[in-house]
């Protein structure tokens, strides 16, 4: 009976993380509702390691799914027009969460605080965004 009150007080909570995930708040937002979420469902299906343990494994996949936040994605947009970069060919489509290999050529973003731990690149003649391992978490359009 406990466990059905702690799940049904984090279905409560997760739905107001959640909807902060939908506010366009980019990464954060999405890593907070993916926490609670994948809490929830750790939590039903195996109590309190199951939650801890879910609330991790949502808390990274949230975040993947949250991307660059709408101000920030338009800054990124007239940063990669002023700074340009080279295109590299790669094999396979370009889209987000794919991996990159180590020989593509990052390039940082200057003078922004909140993109200091990305990266941007051309692939294929399309600009995206990288995460610090060089896995694509947007795809500039």
């Amino acid at each position: 009976m406990k466990t059905l009150i702690l799940a049904g007080a984090l279905l409560a909570g997760a739905a107001s993380f959640t909807a902060q995930a939908q506010n366009n708040n980019g990464a954060a937002g999405g890593a907070v509702g993916g926490a609670a979420a994948g809490a929830v469902g750790g939590a039903i299906v195996g109590g309190p390691v199951g939650a801890a343990v879910g609330g991790v494994v949502g808390g990274v996949a949230g975040a993947a799914a949250g991307g660059i936040a709408t101000d920030d994605r338009t800054y990124i947009q007239g940063y990669v027009v002023k700074n340009p970069a080279e295109s590299v060919r790669l094999q396979g489509d370009v889209v987000v969460g794919a991996q990159l290999p180590g020989t593509v050529r990052y390039y940082t973003f200057r003078d922004n605080d909140r993109l200091c731990g990305y990266r941007y690149a051309r692939v294929n003649d399309r600009y995206v965004v990288v995460d610090g391992s060089g896995r694509i978490i947007e795809v500039i359009r």
